[in-house]
């Protein structure tokens, strides 16, 4: 018996001792591998990745107008290829610092972000959805969709990731020798918008994609431009699938039924009526109860209709287009875009191709610098910025905006040829001017609050080309704001009837926004996001080192709208825009001028629709009139009695295309906020 134990042992080892040795899944990517980041054609920054055993180390950094990521990653893989530990550290664009942590042990998952720290017991591994990491995430993702059923995954801290093959494609290899086989793929489900890139034949990363920003292999930055085109196709097929699904082109006349109209001259709104929409203008407003032959009829059941609004510091593209639309924003004044793309969005928008605002376009004027920013016409003389006025005059821009690195002293002088053409001139305030200058120089309108008071509180030879614009707004809360000084600039601001455009929403996000709280002004729709969007809304986006800080920020941010109610009191003419992508921003912009500027709900309204039609020059815009474009939407809600109830709208019609949100938000991993009203065809 003792032998026959033996040999059993004895096989039992000999089994053991060869068993297959566990192989990493990363394997076959061992070593170093570089990549260049690319943003309007220009090198930016770089990330390198080292891999070692069953660790990836990566190293991330660019920098784009004076400011941009830096981090540092180290991910550790299971063989199955799920990261067990993963540790991001650095600092965001706007210089939050990041201490990001992952890790899986056994079925104990736990994490820590900017929102705070989770855990979630899983029966088997799950993929982390990090916060703050690199585009390079995207490959250990796909490695891991490419075997799973549907290609779609469950993921932590919440929701699923669904990986999407879009083409296969060949290019030429940069030693020359052969073709490199490439495959592209949408990752989707994490947030409002999928994310593009790319993978070689071997499942090795070759880039991220976008219609600005790429991340491309190191060597292939001649194919960038081709890459980047990739992506602009794919964000276009996606919404013209969703406009060829949920834009409505009646071949009738629209009646909506029973309905309030906000009078955006007066202020008011009308008793009940209907308003009949042909074609892409309005055409009627009847009785309440009025019916006609042959019409459409949407049921308004005494809601409010309202004017189109306008987003005034808009930067346009395919993402934000439709999701403006749905939230009632009708018309965008772009203030510095890529002029190639801008024009091809503008000319399928008013194709009916893809759904979007109207745009009007300002060209964006910037001087060459290590801190510019990689947008528009880049300028080193003044011969070449007074040329860029003649380029964006010849191709009908509206007017031009100057920026942080072009030099000062040429303002005057670009002032003067803009306005002789007729073009609209605002700004920045270009470093080591102050907005004095630029007032003088004949700005129609000065941008940003923050640039108009910095000049207030830095030293001349204070560069505002990097975050310092943004961090010197500490020193705010010492101004005396009936000070000779600042009494100068408000002099100049009202005798050359200037406006300002103060952007106070993203003035808000900036300095009230903390790591772990919802954002100001996010309350009312947060919980309407899909799971990664709200844990976007609950990061800040500056640095707060400490309570001291938190202070002076807070205080700050009291200063400025200190400052912007002087402005209105003097009669200085304020735009409405958020340079923070519109949409449900936009209603935080106009909410803020009600809650802290002291307009009223009924002339904020009047502000956003009305006058800034007139201030743009587009009288067939801004109210709702027989013969006026029907730009327009629906709101259960009065609106005049309460600013909030432009957030939750029914119905959108932007030229006689009528868009009910409720249909269309799903696609987007958006929640509906109402329900669609009644529609009888």
């Amino acid at each position: 018996m003792k032998l026959r134990l033996l040999i059993f042992g004895l096989i039992l080892l000999t089994g053991l001792s060869c068993k297959k040795e566990t192989v990493s899944s990363l394997a076959n990517y061992q070593g170093d591998e570089s990549y260049t980041v690319i943003i309007g054609e220009n090198k930016v920054g770089y990330l390198k990745t080292n891999t070692a055993g069953d660790t990836i180390n990566i190293d991330y950094d660019f920098k784009n107008n004076g400011r941009g990521p830096t981090m540092k990653e180290t991910i550790v893989l299971n063989p199955e290829g799920y990261p067990i530990d993963w540790k991001i550290t650095g600092n965001t664009t706007f210089g939050n610092a990041v201490d990001e942590h992952f890790s899986l042990e056994g079925e104990n998952a736990s994490w820590t972000d900017a929102t705070g720290t989770g855990s979630a017991t899983v029966t088997s591994p799950r993929l982390y959805v990090n916060q703050f990491g690199s585009p390079y995430s995207a490959v250990l993702a796909a490695r891991l969709l490419l075997d799973a059923p549907e290609n779609t995954l469950p993921v932590l801290p919440a929701g699923n990731l669904k990986l999407t093959k879009m083409e296969d494609l060949l290019i030429p290899k940069f030693s020359g020798d052969g073709e490199l086989a490439l495959t592209t793929y949408a990752l989707s489900g994490a947030d409002l918008n999928p994310s593009y890139f790319i993978l070689d034949g071997d499942q090795r990363f070759f880039a991220a994609i976008t219609p600005r920003f790429i991340m491309i292999r190191e060597g292939y930055e001649n194919v960038e431009k081709d890459m980047r085109e990739l992506a602009e196709n794919y964000s276009t097929h996606r919404y013209e699938t969703l406009q060829t699904e949920y834009a409505h082109n009646y071949d009738k006349k629209v009646r909506i039924q029973n309905v309030h109209v906000f009078d955006s001259k007066n202020m008011t709104v009308s008793d009940p009526v209907s308003v009949v929409v042909d074609g892409d203008k309005i055409a009627a407003i009847e009785a309440a109860d009025a019916s006609g032959d042959n019409e459409v009829v949407i049921a308004g059941n005494g809601g409010t209709l309202v004017p189109g609004l306008y987003e005034m510091h808009a930067h346009s593209g395919d993402n934000g287009a439709l999701l403006n639309v749905l939230a009632g924003v009708t018309s965008f004044r772009d203030m510095g875009n890529d002029t190639e793309v801008l024009s091809n969005l503008i000319d399928k928008i008013e194709k009916g191709v893809l759904a979007g605002p109207r745009i009007t376009r300002l060209g964006f004027i910037e001087g060459k610098s290590p801190f510019n920013s990689n947008n528009g016409i880049l300028v080193e003389t003044k011969e070449q910025a007074l040329a860029a006025v003649d380029t964006y005059d010849s191709l009908g821009f509206y007017g031009i905006k100057l920026y942080n690195s072009m030099n000062g002293d040429w303002a005057p002088d670009i002032v003067k040829k803009a306005h002789d053409k007729g073009l609209f001139v605002t700004g920045h305030v270009p470093a080591f001017s102050n907005a004095n200058a630029m007032l003088r120089a004949g700005y129609d309108e000065m941008t940003h609050i923050n640039q108009t008071m910095l000049g207030w509180v830095l030293e001349p030879e204070e560069d505002t080309r990097t975050l310092l614009r943004l961090t010197a707004m500490k020193r705010f809360p010492g101004l005396d704001l009936n000070s000779p000084k600042v009494q100068e600039t408000m002099d100049l601001f009202v005798n050359n009837k200037t406006a300002i455009d103060p952007t106070l929403a993203i003035h808000e996000k900036l300095m009230l926004s903390r790591n772990g709280e919802v954002a100001p002004g996010s309350e009312d729709y947060i919980d309407h996001m899909p799971p990664n969007a709200q844990r976007g809304l609950k990061v800040a986006m500056a640095q707060i080192a400490d309570a001291e800080e938190d202070k002076a920020y807070r205080e700050a941010y009291d200063k400025i709208v200190e400052t912007i109610k002087m402005m209105k009191d003097k009669g200085i003419f304020i735009v409405a825009g958020t340079d923070l992508g519109g949409a449900f921003n936009l209603h935080r912009e106009l909410e803020l001028y009600v809650d802290q500027l002291g307009f009223t709900n009924g002339e904020i309204l009047k502000r956003a629709t009305y006058d800034m039609a007139q201030y743009l020059g587009q009288d067939d815009l801004g109210t709702l009139e027989p013969g006026k474009l029907a730009d327009f939407f629906l709101v259960p809600g009065n609106p005049v009695e309460d600013i909030k109830a432009i957030k939750t709208i029914e119905m959108v019609s932007k030229g006689g295309t009528f868009y009910y949100p409720t249909e269309v938000y799903p696609e987007f991993g958006i929640t509906p906020f109402t329900e669609k009203p009644e529609v009888k065809e």
